[in-house]
């Protein structure tokens, strides 16, 4: 489940990192996401029958995600450990991307949310957006555009975070959590 604000007027923003993901292995794949009322997302399917995966864009405000990834994650019978969160970091710095198994919410209303209706044991993809510096300016810089150099470093990041997604579809968590962890932006 990729994490974002729905509408053109966030389309650009900083919170939208985990969209922007989506959006990109969608077209890796040659996917395309479609409406999906009952789960109040843009859904796209990779694969078929047991090895399918599905691809989440809520079109829920952040802070109610969790109404879109309930109803998604036991109408297809994913269990939490199963689930993939792809969202925006402030505590890492624009241009890298990590995975993590379980944790707390660490102040992201998304995380909050999928927290509150489904636990903490999901895995996240953090994709690095920096941190603006000063605590009182956290809210602005989330809700910004990010400046062209951030969006190309974004962009490496979510590059890199492909094709650590294609080792976790083909060799598993360990390998690809590895594989993306251990690199050095």
């Amino acid at each position: 489940m990729a994490l974002g604000n729905p509408g053109p007027k966030h389309a650009c923003e900083r919170h939208n990192a985990g969209f922007w993901f989506a959006d990109a292995l969608a077209a890796e794949a040659g996917v395309h996401f479609t409406r999906e009322k009952k789960f109040q997302a843009e859904l796209a399917r990779i694969g078929a029958g047991q090895t399918s995966v599905w691809l989440a864009k809520p079109w829920t405000y952040m802070n109610h995600v969790g109404e879109s990834a309930s109803p998604l994650a036991h109408f297809h019978k994913i269990a939490t450990r199963d689930l993939l969160v792809v969202h925006d970091e402030i505590d890492l710095p624009a241009g890298s991307a990590r995975f993590k198994a379980g944790g707390g919410h660490g102040g992201h209303n998304g995380l909050r949310d999928i927290t509150r209706v489904l636990g903490t044991d999901f895995k996240r993809l953090r994709i690095g957006i920096g941190h603006p510096g000063n605590a009182d300016a956290v809210i602005g810089h989330v809700l910004g555009r990010p400046t062209t150099t951030e969006r190309n470093a974004i962009a490496d990041a979510i590059g890199q975070a492909l094709e650590a997604t294609q080792l976790l579809f083909s060799d598993g968590w360990d390998r690809a959590a590895q594989s993306l962890n251990s690199n050095k932006t």
